[in-house]
């Protein structure tokens, strides 16, 4: 039997979300290289949407969202790692055009 391949589905209000590969070791301002390991505060991280659940108003695949990787289950697909978390983890959505947004952007 050869190997199936099945299609991952996400359900109710749950975000499947690849970490952005830049929030690894980053630079101050002044130029100096801070490890990823390096421990300050509580970071927040920039994250890829892979999958949304039925139930998922607010963003969509391909969006980028701002989210706490420490609380989030972990899965590995294919070889690269995701997160899953539910919809109201997710702290903002980076997105081109929006009406009540910061004024910042990436």
């Amino acid at each position: 039997m050869p190997d199936v391949k099945l299609e991952i589905q996400m359900l109710y209000d749950r975000v499947m979300v690849r970490i952005s590969p830049e929030d690894g070791e980053r630079r101050s301002s002044g130029g100096i290289v801070i490890p990823a390991t390096a421990q300050m505060a509580k970071r927040l991280a920039w994250g890829s949407v892979f999958g949304v659940g039925t139930s998922v108003r607010h963003v969509k695949v391909g969006d980028r969202v701002l989210f706490n990787p420490e609380d989030q289950l972990e899965v590995e697909v294919q070889g690269s790692t995701y997160l899953v978390m539910r919809e109201r983890d997710l702290h903002a959505v980076a997105s081109e055009l929006t009406e009540h947004g910061t004024g910042l952007y990436l």
